[in-house]
């Protein structure tokens, strides 16, 4: 009987490990998105005045992160790196292929390519 109830707890834990590593080894995969470049700060709905893309330059300037908008969800942009910055503002308010790891709503820029 105690063997037994230590069996299910074992096999209770290794469905529970099971199932947690699912999600670490699904963030580590590179994807790519298409959406609109935007801001981590107004995501859909700019509320400057002006262009989308006006308002999304405006708030990089003020601190705010790249964001790429796919229909109703926002993921934030991480890089450093300055091309990749370079094309996203050029880009800003149009849309974009971002390719990358994805973590929940944040994305790992790796490239970004003008969509279509």
């Amino acid at each position: 009987m105690k063997a037994n109830r230590i069996a299910a707890a074992m096999l209770g834990m290794q469905m529970l490990l099971g199932v947690a590593a699912v999600p670490a080894l699904a963030a580590g995969k590179s994807q790519t998105l298409t959406g609109e470049v935007s801001d981590a700060m107004c995501g859909a709905k700019h509320e400057m005045p002006g262009s989308a893309a006006d308002c999304t330059r405006g708030c990089i300037k003020h601190g705010s992160k790249y964001a790429l908008v796919v229909g109703d969800k926002v993921y934030t942009l991480e890089t450093s790196d300055k091309a990749a910055l370079d094309k996203l503002n050029d880009l800003a308010g149009a849309k974009a292929k971002i390719t990358g790891e994805v973590d929940g709503s944040t994305i790992a820029v790796k490239s970004v390519a003008a969509g279509s």
